[in-house]
């Protein structure tokens, strides 16, 4: 399938554009592009690299709890490392969620990905410590983002600062979540006194799950890729969004620029995601 004609809906700024028909307010709440099969999966828009972590189900690793509550039980005092295989502290959450696909190796175990740890951010905990382990590792599956054959363009480094106006803003069109704001994904300042950001699998405002699959530390080098989109730039905008006068974030305020391209992690890994233009910076010297 060719992902360009796939396409039926694209954002444009404050407003939908459909089949040349421009969309406005309560329309875009439900209006969604058509999705396609891509190279970093089968249900993808607006790029054969912005795709969900499966085709099917969520982006979690599911339990086996019919009320649909995936957090597993975790062990606490475990450490809590980046994606550089660095300790950012001891964890002392009793539970946590784990996105779909996403295991690693450090010290020698294997570890899962966390969405969320005791440092106020996501991380990898050792997979020893999640309760009920073997289900877990049937369930957690392997996906990675793939990077084959595009080409190299500028590189840039993770900011140590960001935009404290920026943060507060919602990604997704009237949500009533207390998450999905533009802070998931900057270099935040975390329980350690650091600020580290999330690499993730897809943009966020598609509905796909704006997954984070790897986190990694300020000053980490990040070499952007020409990734094709529908617009044909290397990169997916995305508006955002602040509340209205019911208090409804249905105002749009600015948008939010999403590169794609890969960081080389100290363990020589490399990961391949989006990451926020807002939270980088330009460098030189990506491997």
């Amino acid at each position: 399938m060719n992902f360009q004609k796939a396409v039926m809906c694209t954002v444009v700024l404050s407003s939908v554009a459909c089949g040349g028909e421009a969309l406005e307010g309560e329309d875009l709440a439900t209006t969604r592009q058509a999705a396609f099969s891509g190279v970093n999966g089968t249900v993808c828009e607006e790029s054969p690299y912005n795709c969900k972590l499966r085709p099917s189900g969520g982006n979690r690793v599911e339990t086996n709890d019919t009320t649909d509550d995936d957090s597993w039980g975790i062990t606490t005092g475990v450490p809590i490392r980046d994606g550089n295989g660095t300790i950012m502290g001891t964890s002392t959450r009793t539970r946590s969620l784990f996105n779909y696909g996403q295991t690693r190796t450090f010290a020698g175990e294997l570890h899962a990905f966390a969405t969320s740890t005791s440092n106020s951010s996501s991380g990898w905990l050792p997979m020893s410590a999640i309760l009920g382990r073997t289900s877990f590792e049937e369930k957690v599956g392997h996906v990675s983002a793939l990077s084959s054959g595009l080409s190299k363009l500028a590189c840039y480094a993770v900011r140590n600062s960001h935009d404290p106006a920026l943060e507060v803003k919602k990604v997704v069109y009237d949500t009533t979540s207390s998450n999905e704001r533009a802070g998931d994904y900057l270099p935040l300042v975390r329980a350690n006194g650091l600020r580290s950001v999330n690499l993730t699998f897809n943009v966020p405002g598609f509905g796909l799950g704006g997954v984070a699959v790897d986190h990694f530390p300020a000053g980490t080098k990040f070499q952007r890729l020409d990734v094709p989109t529908n617009s044909g730039a290397p990169s997916i905008d995305i508006p955002l969004w602040v509340q209205d006068s019911a208090g409804r974030y249905r105002q749009q305020s600015g948008t939010m620029k999403f590169i794609y391209g890969y960081v080389i992690a100290a363990t020589g890994t490399r990961r391949n995601g989006w990451m926020a233009y807002d939270a980088l910076e330009v460098s030189s010297g990506c491997p």
